[in-house]
């Protein structure tokens, strides 16, 4: 496979340029042109961020993207799947007024949202994985599937399971039904460290199945029996007394997400946008957001989503970790054992690197590529 083509601008503009009509300026230098828009429905799959978090993507860069899809004759929505775990996303009609409420709305953006897998989380699809080796089928919400294009939009940041969250992260486990999500999930459960438990029954409060239970010592215990494996009380946890002993779990899980993203990809045009903006170390999934990691570092685009996460990895890897954050807190620890790996020194538990090896070698994309840069 000859390298992909990854297109990158950074975070300066002169007066009288906003940001997004850069990011519209970098998607058109990187070919979203070059797709056939004309009458057709086109899901912009995104993540409109938890209640009480403040670290995703604004809906004004989700309007750019709309703006320019519908200058070429496209229909284009907003799109994401409900969660596994209770919050402000757990079903349809909670996580359009969330949505809502972060500013996500047909003002804002000029396009509706819609929640891909249903009221529910039930309205999902079947979906054959091209060169699946975990999953042969995949759970994807419904909507996500019924459309003619997919454009990913995401907000690149650290990640307490998978590392990063990039595009892959976004449109593998985002686009997963609520029972996908549970199918990626289920290798391995987490075990609590007793000594290290203060018994703050935070955890309890992110568990999606109710599988922590407090014994007499106020110590937490996970019901294996139980547990879906979803890692939540994982990035819950502010003692790191959680963690998955499973070896292979954080690898099955990037792996998963990788055949994921392949069945919804596959055999339809698809065109990734990915931010390194706000580079918290957690999901956006969380109800907060911790400091971030990084600084700012720029807007890609690239028609290949391995190339994109790759070329986002590199340019974080190459950045200076700010002091006041997880990563520049662990970093200062003495005898911290360094990984010289941002994402790996902020959640020492994490397999990353499985994401990108499994989607290059069932076909998703390269890690190969060229970073053109646009002014």
């Amino acid at each position: 496979m000859s390298k992909a083509k990854v297109y990158f601008t950074d975070f300066r503009t002169r007066i009288g340029v906003s940001l997004p009509a850069k990011l519209q300026r970098l998607i058109r230098q990187a070919g979203i042109g070059d797709i056939d828009f004309d009458g057709k429905f086109v899901a912009i799959k995104m993540h409109f961020g938890e209640l009480g978090n403040l670290a995703f993507l604004r809906p004004n860069y989700a309007k750019a993207v709309a703006d320019v899809i519908r200058e070429k004759g496209g229909k284009p929505f907003l799109t994401d799947c409900n969660t596994l775990y209770p919050g402000s996303r757990k079903n349809a009609l909670d996580h359009l007024t969330n949505a809502e409420m972060n500013g996500f709305n047909t003002v804002t953006t000029g396009c509706h949202v819609i929640i891909a897998d249903g009221l529910r989380g039930t309205d999902d699809i079947e979906v054959p994985v091209h060169n699946g080796e975990y999953c042969k089928t995949a759970l994807i919400g419904r909507a996500l599937m019924d459309a003619d294009i997919l454009i990913s939009l995401t907000h690149f940041k650290g990640h307490e399971m998978a590392g990063f969250g990039g595009a892959i992260k976004n449109i593998g486990m985002g686009g997963g039904s609520r029972a996908g999500k549970m199918l990626q999930h289920n290798d391995g459960t987490p075990e609590v460290d007793q000594d290290a438990c203060r018994g703050c029954g935070r955890c309890a409060k992110e568990c999606g199945s109710d599988a922590i239970s407090y014994g007499a010592d106020h110590k937490a215990f996970i019901n294996p029996a139980i547990c879906k494996g979803c890692g939540r009380c994982i990035g819950a946890c502010a003692f790191d007394a959680i963690s998955n002993v499973n070896d292979s779990a954080g690898d099955m899980l990037c792996r998963k997400m990788a055949e994921y993203t392949q069945a919804i990809c596959y055999g339809r045009p698809c065109f990734h946008i990915s931010l390194i903006t706000d580079v918290s170390p957690n999901c956006d999934c969380h109800d907060e957001n911790d400091a971030p990691i990084l600084p700012d570092i720029g807007m890609l685009a690239s028609f290949d989503p391995v190339a994109l996460d790759q070329a986002c990895v590199d340019l974080c890897q190459k950045a200076e970790p700010i002091r006041n954050s997880q990563l520049g807190d662990n970093l200062a620890k003495p005898g911290w054992q360094r990984h010289h790996d941002h994402f790996t020194d902020s959640n020492p538990n994490v397999h990353w690197k499985e994401t990108l090896a499994h989607a290059e070698r069932i076909g998703l994309g390269t890690r190969e590529y060229d970073l053109i840069t646009v002014k």
